[in-house]
């Protein structure tokens, strides 16, 4: 049974930047491709970024433009959401989550596994 745990959400002013880690337990991590999204209340949990297995492959949303950045680290099970120029509309809950796919996919019913979200609020 694979596990997911995100940190590194918080509360930071408008302008900054956060690193939010994905730490996966159980299971083959590297087979799989990993994703982030975000909730923001009262609004449908979004897409944000894709990396696939080996990690040679990643997608974006466009609405965040090139503000963000996924990568990964197979040999430390974990998957990392670089996020900059912080505005208040960016807060939300932040998940990672596991597809059962090996290639970068947007789809949200493509992901099987989801951890338990990390709080990202931005100051204005």
């Amino acid at each position: 049974q694979v596990q997911l745990v995100e940190s590194g959400g918080g509360l930071v002013q408008a302008g900054g930047s956060l690193r939010l880690s994905c730490v996966a337990s159980g299971g083959t991590f590297s087979s799989n491709s990993m994703g982030w999204f975000r909730q923001a209340p009262g609004k449908e949990r979004e897409f944000l970024a894709a990396i696939s297995a080996t990690g040679t492959s990643t997608t974006y949303t466009e609405s965040m433009g090139n503000r963000i950045s996924i990568s990964r680290d197979n040999a430390k099970n974990a998957v990392y959401l670089h996020m900059n120029s912080l505005e208040p509309e960016d807060t939300a809950v932040y998940y990672c989550a596991r597809s059962y796919l090996r290639t970068v996919v947007r789809g949200l019913s493509t992901y099987v596994t989801w951890g338990q979200g990390t709080q990202v609020t931005v100051s204005s």
